[in-house]
């Protein structure tokens, strides 16, 4: 689940304000809690088929998080009524579970997930397509998460935060340019610090100057988190409270990982149990 709130003066917003800093051994209980938010996304993603409801993604992905001992992030959290977001097609973010709302050939869904594991979060979310889908989508797909890649790639000890956010939208826009497709980067939502607590310092902007922000430090954790609409980026948020759409009704996709500083290049603690986890090594 991203972090809500605009983009301008995010960096402001936090300074002064201390980024939790983890011990070795607290990474590794993240890391734990990251295989498990995979293990769950790797459940969800094998019964996201046509005639599936996303209320029936949701029930699966809670009963993996509590079979390992966890319990789901999001449920509860601020009122959110369910384990995963679960955002169809024009939704970007936040979209809520629903026994009506059923997967057909053709849609991209967007599940975001997060578990808690003796009392450390991961966070992490996937785009998958349903079915036959339009190849068009599946640009748009791999293009965010391409972005969220270049953004992983950037978390670097001794880099600035906004470093992540340039070289996220600097992907996004070379992606653009190579598809020849109008890919929106979503600017009022993006990624955050995670760790004891789901949303925590710092908000990490999606887009933006390099160079700007707190240093990144061994210890600190980040959720990579780029949203990407086909065409026109600007959102609404529907009477739900939660559920985040494009205005225009385009298309739009959404890739997270959760991310460890260290000395030895980016720790990425979402990824499944037993499969390589170091960046650039």
């Amino acid at each position: 689940m991203n972090g809500r709130g605009g983009v301008r003066g995010a960096i402001a917003r936090y300074r002064g304000r201390d980024i939790e800093l983890k011990t070795p051994a607290q990474l590794q209980a993240m890391r734990e809690a990251g295989a498990l938010v995979a293990a769950t996304l790797a459940a969800v993603t094998e019964q996201a088929k046509p005639g599936v409801s996303t209320a029936e993604l949701d029930a699966v992905a809670e009963q993996t998080i509590r079979d390992a001992g966890g319990v789901p992030s999001f449920l509860g959290y601020h009122g959110f009524p369910a384990s995963i977001c679960a955002s169809v097609n024009s939704q970007i973010v936040h979209g809520i579970p629903s026994s009506s709302t059923v997967l057909a050939d053709g849609d991209l869904i967007s599940v975001d997930c997060g578990a808690i594991l003796d009392g450390w979060h991961g966070d992490s979310a996937v785009t998958i397509a349903v079915g036959d889908v339009a190849p068009a989508d599946l640009a748009l797909s791999d293009a965010c998460r391409g972005a969220m890649e270049a953004g992983l790639l950037a978390v670097q000890a001794g880099a600035r935060l906004t470093d992540v956010s340039h070289a996220i939208e600097e992907a996004c826009r070379a992606a653009a340019m190579a598809d020849r497709a109008d890919y929106g980067i979503v600017a009022e939502y993006g990624g955050h610090g995670i760790g004891t607590s789901m949303h925590m310092d710092p908000f990490l902007p999606n887009h933006g100057e390099p160079g700007r922000g707190p240093k990144l430090r061994p210890g600190m954790a980040l959720a990579v988190e780029p949203m990407l609409v086909a065409g026109d980026p600007e959102t609404m948020e529907l009477e739900d409270g939660w559920t985040v759409v494009t205005a225009a009704g385009g298309r739009a996709v959404h890739w997270e990982h959760t991310v460890a500083v260290t000395e030895d290049g980016p720790w990425l603690l979402t990824a499944p149990a037993g499969a390589p986890d170091r960046l650039g090594s």
